[in-house]
């Protein structure tokens, strides 16, 4: 590894009773947040938008995950509602024409904030080079890696999807690389060693007795 690994924990999983409580106790020993959003179309699950963002008190980075079908009509809310980078998938966004994948980048850069693609199980990294190009794909700053299908936290984590993270080099990408889905001390270090910058982590952080403990873990 030739750096540091991040860690990000997901609120998804927090008590949102006391959002501003769970994420201060985490956030001396985490790098960055990461706010999931789910619209109950492109993933079986509905979670919170950019109102609740607003609520999110932090020092950290945080990273906006629009897992919804169509996230260019919510790209302003997200980033005035505080996003530092958005995450869209490239499943959900055309090859070309207005709504394509390298149009809702270029509006998110517009708009101030940093570039993020995610990829399903089921999608090839192939397909990031086929609709961005080599020129594209040198913008994104960040590429998210699901080894769970999205939709629900506490999945069982699918190894083979940390091959991905080498593909990703070879194709050139220099950005960082984020992995998210049942993640923990044992499959975090899998995905570490494998290259990945990032680790997203929500039951394993927020539902562990000892969450100091937990995230210091993933520390590789």
């Amino acid at each position: 590894m030739s750096k540091k690994v991040q860690i990000a924990p997901s609120i998804l999983s927090a008590d949102f009773g006391k959002l501003t409580q769970e994420i201060a106790e985490v956030e001396p020993y985490t790098d960055r947040i990461h706010f999931d959003v789910m619209d109950g179309n492109f993933v079986p699950n509905i979670s919170f938008g950019a109102p609740i963002l607003k609520w999110v008190k932090t020092k950290l980075p945080i990273d906006v995950h629009l897992m919804i079908e169509r996230p260019w009509l919510y790209l302003e809310d997200f980033v005035k509602s505080g996003g530092d980078l958005i995450i869209v998938h490239s499943e959900v966004c055309a090859k070309s024409g207005k709504n394509s994948l390298v149009n809702v980048l270029k509006k998110i850069k517009k708009l101030g904030a940093k570039t993020g693609v995610c990829i399903k199980p089921k999608t090839s990294v192939k397909v990031l080079m086929d609709v961005l190009g080599e020129k594209w794909l040198r913008h994104v700053d960040q590429i998210l890696i699901m080894t769970v299908e999205p939709g629900f936290g506490g999945q069982s984590f699918m190894p083979k999807m940390v091959g991905k993270i080498g593909q990703l080099r070879k194709m050139g990408f220099k950005g960082d690389i984020a992995i998210d889905g049942g993640i923990n001390a044992e499959t975090g270090k899998i995905c570490a060693d494998a290259g990945a910058d990032i680790l997203i982590a929500g039951n394993y952080i927020f539902g562990a007795k000892d969450r100091v403990k937990a995230a210091k873990s993933l520390k590789f």
